[in-house]
């Protein structure tokens, strides 16, 4: 029997965030999408941002890493700012504007494992993905996606914040790009023509 896909590809990413513009909560479901694929966050990590972890004047947003990992400050990208203040205009009208929590619930605290389980599982299923989507497979896509672009893996590590690079080499490993060229014909030194015949 075939594993299951524990990730999902960049394009599926793509269609989760185009699946969270629509509904009650689109501001926030879309930036609690966007930066958890961007920053490879666990959902304890993200429902844990707050406010205070934020420098948009800056640039910035600090991590704390769970599970021993290494926490981390990382750049925002210019997007993700934009869509960050699309969510704070809307959460500044909410009754719990007052809190820390970036992603607060009703009562003010974090948003529930459970609550945010559901809400990609239920976008997964709109935006037709064909993998039972969960939050942890935007960290993987994170990795994933940041080695497809040549990411050296111990710099991937450094992001993740994983203190073991064992858990950092799957994502690198699978790169198909590494191997590409391997079957190209090698011309050797004699055979070059350097020179008129």
């Amino acid at each position: 029997m075939l594993a299951k896909r524990k990730y999902l590809t960049t394009g599926e990413v793509h269609s989760l965030l185009e699946a969270a513009k629509v509904g009650t909560y689109s501001a926030r479901n879309y930036c609690m999408i966007y930066m958890s694929f961007v920053h490879g966050l666990r959902v304890s990590e993200m429902r844990c941002l707050r406010l205070s972890d934020l420098s948009l004047e800056e640039g910035h947003l600090h991590i704390h890493r769970l599970k021993q990992g290494f926490s981390t400050t990382h750049p925002l990208l210019t997007e993700e700012i934009e869509v960050i203040k699309a969510w704070l205009d809307v959460r500044s009208r909410m009754a719990y504007a007052d809190c820390d929590c970036l992603f607060p619930s009703r009562t003010g605290k974090p948003l529930s494992r459970q609550r945010i389980y559901q809400m990609v599982r239920e976008l997964g299923v709109v935006s037709g993905i064909s993998v039972d989507s969960h939050p942890h497979m935007l960290r993987h896509a994170c990795g994933y996606a940041l080695a497809d672009r040549g990411v050296d893996t111990r710099l991937i590590q450094d992001y993740l914040g994983h203190r073991n690079i064992r858990h950092t080499v799957r994502y690198t490993a699978s790169n198909a790009g590494r191997f590409e060229g391997m079957w190209r014909p090698r011309i050797k030194p004699e055979e070059l023509h350097l020179g008129p015949n």
